[in-house]
C-alpha cells in the first residue's frame, strides 16, 4: 500500500460580519510543483488547482567539459539550483508552504550514478573519478566504441530504439564507465536516469520511471515481446554487463514487484522526505509524481490544450476531449532542436523514430520519439555564418529587437517591394536542404548534411533574408516529412502542438501548418510548457487515494491544459502547390546525396582496395583513399563535423 501524501488540516474563518476590514474570509487554494532540469538551468514552476502557473523561477546549473565531446554535470549542483528556485518562487510569490500538494520532476535524458553503499555521488570524470560531478550529460558522445558494440549485438531490444541504440542513451554510458573505472568502484556503483535520480534524492526510495528506463536504458515492459522481468538479462550479459544482472538487476532498479517499482508519468512514487522537504522549505509527506524526461512533460503541458479544430482534425469516434484525440496529436517541443512525440493505442513501429515506448506516460498505451537534430541551432547557424550578419544584428538593436524579428518584418517588406502574392513565393527557386548536423529522423543518418540550390553571389541582407527564410522551409518540409513517415507506418497524425522558443516566430508557425497541411497549435505558456507538463504530474500524484490509485493523466490535462492558439494552414491554392513542389525537390535533394555518397564510397573503395601496398612514389595520390575513409567512419560513429546535436 502507498503511504497517504501530506495534507494539511484548515479551520476555515468564520462567514460572521466583522467591522475589521482584514477579518475576510480566506480561500485556500492547493498548489503543485514542477521542476524542469535542462541542459543549462533548473526551472522550478508552481501551479494552482486550475492549472494556472502563478510563479516560475530558475538558476544557471554548472556543466562541465573535461575533454572534446565530454559532458559532465553534478546532482549536488543541480539539487542546490532546484532549492533555490523553489524558495524563491515561494518568498517572492507569497506562496504558502503548506498549500503545496505534489511536485515532480523532469529532466534531460543523462545517466546519474551513486555509490549503493553511502548513497553519495561516484565521479564520472577519469581517469581519477575524485569529484563529484557524478552525471554524464545526454549529449556525451565519450562511447563511441560501446555503442557500436551494443548495436552489433542486433538484439530484439533494439527494435524498440528505432533499430539502433544512440550514442546519447545511457547504457552506452554505463558500459564506458565498466571500461575506464577500477573495477572495485564500478562495483559500487549504482546506476538512474536523471529524472529518477531527482525523484530518489526527493524521497529516499529507488523507485524508477517506466518513461525513463524503457525509452534511454533498454528496459522492455514485462510482457512485450516476451519480457519477463523488463530488464533483458542475455542483452546485459552480451554486451558485458552481466554484473548488473546480480540480485534481480538491483543496481538498476530491480525488478517490478520483486525488489523495485515501477510507474507511469505522475504516479505516486513516493512522498517528500524530511531531509529533502527542509532543502527545498517545504513540509515534509508531500506527494512526488513519477518523473518523465523533458521532452515527454513538453507532450503533457501541450496536447491537452483547449483548441477548436475540424471534425478532419479529431477522432470522429470519441468525444473533442476524450484522450483518443491525443493519437491525431502531434508534440512539437522545439528549441535548439525539435522533438516529436506521439501517442497510439498499438505499437507503430517507424524507422528512424524511437519507440514504440510502452507505458511511459499512460498505462497501457504507446509512445514514438522522433525529431530534428538541429532546428533553432540550424537557424541560428545560417543567420551567424552569412556575410550580411553583422550589419544585419546591428540594425536589429537599434530598433530594440531581435534578428529573428527583424528578418520577419524585412520578409514582409521585400514581399511589398517585389509585389509578391506571398512570402513563400520570394523563395521559389531557391533550395535549401539543411542536414548540417546530421539525421536524427526519419533517415537516422549522422552522415547527412546539407546543400543548396540557387545559391549567388548576393551578400546583402535581402540575400541573408532568403537564406533564412529557406532554413525556415527546410525546417517545415522535414517535419512534414517525419510526419508523413510516421503516419504511413500507422499514426494518424492531424495536428501539430508546438512549443519552446520557436513557437514565436509566426512565419515558422505559418509555414510549418501549410507544409505539413494540417494546423498548428501554440500554448498559452509558450516558454514554460515543459515545466507546466511537470506540474501538472505533482498534481497527478496528490490526487492518490490510500492505496495509492491516481486521478487518469488525461483527465488532470483536460482540466489543467488552458487555451491555446491555431494556426491554420495556407488557404491559397497557389502557395500550397508552390509547397508541394518544393517538398518533391527537399525529398530529392535528401535522398539524392545518400546516392550520391555511396556511389563516391563504391569508387573509393575500389580504388583504396586497387592502391593497397603501393607506395607513395609509384602512385602520389594512394594516400587519398584511407583519409575520405576515416572521416567516413568518423562522422558514422558520431564524431567529427556531422555529429548530432543536442536533442534538447
Amino acid at each position: 500500500m502507498a503511504s497517504i501524501p501530506f495534507r494539511q488540516q484548515y479551520r476555515q474563518n468564520s462567514r460572521q460580519y466583522s467591522s475589521d476590514p482584514h477579518n475576510e474570509l480566506n480561500v485556500h487554494m492547493d498548489h503543485y510543483i514542477g521542476i524542469d532540469v535542462g541542459t543549462g538551468s533548473a526551472r522550478a514552476c508552481v501551479i494552482d488547482a486550475k492549472g494556472d502557473i502563478v510563479g516560475l523561477a530558475s538558476e544557471n546549473i554548472g556543466l562541465w567539459q573535461p575533454e572534446q565531446g565530454y559532458y559532465e554535470q553534478s546532482t549536488n549542483d543541480i539539487w542546490r539550483c532546484i532549492c533555490s528556485s523553489v524558495h524563491r518562487i515561494l518568498n517572492q510569490h507569497n506562496i504558502d508552504p503548506t498549500t503545496i500538494r505534489g511536485l515532480a520532476f523532469d529532466a534531460t535524458c543523462s545517466l546519474a550514478v551513486f555509490s549503493h553503499d553511502t548513497d553519495e555521488p561516484v565521479s564520472v570524470t577519469g581517469p581519477k573519478f575524485d569529484n563529484d560531478r557524478n552525471i554524464v550529460l545526454w549529449l556525451d558522445h565519450r562511447p563511441v566504441e560501446e555503442t557500436a558494440k551494443i548495436n552489433a549485438t542486433k538484439h530484439n531490444l533494439l527494435r524498440y530504439v528505432g533499430g539502433t541504440m544512440s550514442i546519447e542513451m545511457e547504457i552506452p554510458k554505463v558500459l564506458w564507465l565498466k571500461n575506464h573505472m577500477p573495477k572495485e568502484l564500478f562495483d559500487r556503483c549504482k546506476f538512474y536516469d536523471l529524472a529518477d535520480a531527482l525523484t530518489h534524492m526527493a524521497t529516499g526510495n529507488e523507485n524508477r520511471s517506466f518513461c525513463s528506463t524503457v525509452c534511454k536504458q533498454g528496459f522492455v515492459p514485462v510482457g512485450v515481446d516476451g519480457s519477463v522481468k523488463g530488464w533483458q538479462e542475455d542483452f546485459l550479459t552480451k554486451i558485458g554487463l552481466e554484473d548488473l544482472t546480480k540480485d534481480n538487476f538491483k543496481r538498476l532498479g530491480g525488478v517490478n514487484g520483486v525488489n523495485g517499482k515501477y510507474f507511469s508519468a505522475g504516479e505516486l512514487a513516493g512522498t517528500l522526505s524530511a531531509k529533502a522537504a527542509n532543502e527545498l522549505g517545504l513540509p515534509e509527506g508531500i506527494a512526488v509524481g513519477s518523473g518523465v524526461i523533458d521532452a515527454y512533460a513538453g507532450w503533457v503541458g501541450t496536447v491537452g490544450a483547449k483548441v477548436k479544430l475540424g471534425s478532419h482534425e479529431l477522432d470522429s469516434g470519441a468525444a473533442s476531449n476524450d484522450k483518443a484525440q491525443a493519437f491525431t496529436r502531434l508534440a512539437a517541443v522545439a528549441g535548439t532542436s525539435t522533438c516529436h512525440i506521439a501517442m497510439s493505442p498499438e505499437p507503430v513501429f517507424v524507422k528512424g523514430v524511437w519507440g514504440p515506448y510502452r507505458d511511459v506516460l499512460i498505462p497501457e498505451y504507446w509512445m514514438a520519439e522522433g525529431g530534428q537534430s538541429a532546428t533553432g541551432e540550424l537557424l541560428k547557424h545560417v543567420l551567424e555564418t552569412h556575410p550580411a550578419y553583422q550589419q544585419t544584428i546591428s540594425i536589429a538593436e537599434s530598433y530594440n529587437t531581435n534578428i529573428y524579428d527583424y528578418l520577419n518584418e524585412h520578409l514582409k517588406d521585400m514581399r511589398k517591394s517585389q509585389d509578391a502574392p506571398t512570402i513563400s513565393y520570394l523563395g521559389r527557386h531557391f533550395f535549401f536542404y539543411g542536414d548540417l548536423f546530421g539525421n536524427r529522423s526519419p533517415i537516422a543518418d549522422p552522415r547527412m548534411t546539407g546543400s543548396v540550390i540557387g545559391l549567388s553571389s548576393d551578400k546583402t541582407i535581402d540575400g541573408l533574408a532568403l537564406y533564412y527564410y529557406a532554413t525556415m522551409e527546410f525546417i517545415a518540409l522535414q517535419t512534414h516529412q517525419i510526419i508523413e513517415t510516421m503516419n504511413k507506418s500507422g499514426h494518424q497524425i492531424h495536428s501539430i502542438f508546438m512549443s519552446g522558443s520557436q513557437c514565436q516566430n509566426d512565419i515558422l508557425m505559418r509555414l510549418m501548418a501549410s507544409a505539413c497541411d494540417m494546423p498548428v497549435l501554440i500554448p498559452q505558456y509558450v516558454h514554460a510548457a515543459v515545466v507546466h507538463g511537470a506540474a501538472m504530474l505533482g498534481a497527478k500524484a496528490a490526487s492518490a487515494d490510500k492505496d495509492g490509485k491516481t486521478e487518469p493523466l488525461w483527465d488532470i490535462m483536460d482540466r489543467m491544459s488552458k487555451p491555446g492558439r491555431v494556426v491554420p494552414p495556407s488557404s491559397d491554392p497557389h502557395e500550397k502547390e508552390l509547397l508541394t513542389i518544393k517538398y518533391k525537390v527537399f525529398l530529392e535533394q535528401c535522398h539524392s546525396q545518400r546516392q550520391y555518397r555511396q556511389d563516391i564510397d563504391d569508387v573509393v573503395d575500389k580504388w583504396s582496395q586497387s592502391t593497397n601496398g603501393l607506395s607513395a612514389k609509384e602512385d602520389p595520390l594512394d594516400n587519398v583513399a584511407k583519409p575520405v575513409k576515416q572521416a567516413e567512419e568518423q562522422s558514422t560513429s558520431g564524431g567529427g563535423i556531422n555529429m548530432k546535436l543536442p536533442l534538447h
